[in-house]
């Protein structure tokens, strides 16, 4: 995949090459940072107001200044986009950490935050979102403040690659048998036409599209209920899905050995995933379950 050569970071605009920090990072020393991924479709952002907002959330819940004003933020986003000419299916991956200073576990005094941001290329997953994905389960090893989307990512890496050694697409993680989301989206299962997902409490991550999701079940009529389910209520799902920037609305048909109902994708997830396309303002060329593309 294609990273485009313009940079934002903290000060203005940079190339690839010319990006440099010093080895005593505290990004890179204690994952002392937060950081956003940011969809984007035909060359515009979908859900950035979303995803700003938690950024400056995440910012304040470690005490860490961002180096723009929000409006500023916005512009520059934009112009990382223009620079780089962006015109087709993208992200933005965009870093904030507390910045360079020798390493000590207390804040630095009077220390500027490192900031950067890219494009890289990322086409939709189109089979995956037709045909669904196999997952695993996995224990929640991870710390109790998953709500902040900081770097310390290593429990959530350990139970990707899990699934990655099983051929499977995703982890779904519990604790004590009591679901809370994925390695990097959140899960939910759908029975009886309702669609329940955890709530929203400081143990996961509230994820952009989540939002949306429930903005959606709304729209449809669909009952939208944060309240915990278990692995053992997998046993009697009618269907389960996931929900992420880059995996959109993902159709899980098996977690371990479990087939989940008939193997295939159901009503509740395909009619979500249509919600999903026109809320992104995809080309009807596009759309992959729009009416016509299901004729």
């Amino acid at each position: 995949m294609t990273i485009y050569n313009h940079i934002l970071t903290q000060d203005d605009f940079v190339g690839q090459d010319e990006l440099s920090y010093p080895f005593e990072e505290r990004g890179l020393q204690f994952g002392d940072g937060i950081y956003e991924v940011i969809r984007i479709y035909g060359g515009r952002y979908y859900l950035i107001n979303e995803h700003v907002e938690r950024l400056y959330r995440s910012a304040a819940a470690i005490k860490i200044q961002v180096p723009y004003k929000k409006e500023d933020l916005y512009a520059k986003l934009d112009e990382l986009l223009e620079k780089n000419q962006v015109t087709g299916d993208a992200k933005v991956y965009l870093q904030i950490t507390r910045g360079s200073a020798p390493r000590d576990h207390v804040f630095p005094d009077e220390i500027e935050a490192n900031l950067y941001a890219y494009v890289k290329d990322l086409p939709r997953p189109e089979e995956k979102l037709k045909n669904g994905v196999t997952t695993i389960t996995h224990d929640d090893v991870r710390w109790d403040w998953c709500y902040i989307k900081s770097l310390n990512l290593l429990g959530n890496v350990l139970a990707k690659q899990a699934a990655k050694e099983k051929d499977s697409y995703e982890a779904i993680l519990h604790k004590d048998g009591e679901v809370t989301e994925c390695s990097s989206s959140n899960a939910y299962l759908v029975k009886d036409g309702k669609v329940y997902t955890h709530p929203a409490k400081k143990n996961i991550l509230h994820g952009c599209v989540r939002m949306r999701v429930e903005a959606f079940c709304q729209q449809e009529n669909i009952e939208f209920i944060e309240e915990t389910f278990s692995l053992e209520d997998l046993q009697d799902a009618d269907e389960v899905f996931l929900s992420s920037s880059t995996s959109e609305v993902m159709p899980i048909l098996k977690v371990d050995e479990l087939i989940i109902a008939d193997g295939k994708p159901g009503p509740v997830t395909r009619t979500l995933q249509k919600c999903y396309e026109q809320d992104a303002g995809l080309p009807e060329e596009a759309c992959l379950f729009s009416t016509a593309a299901a004729e």
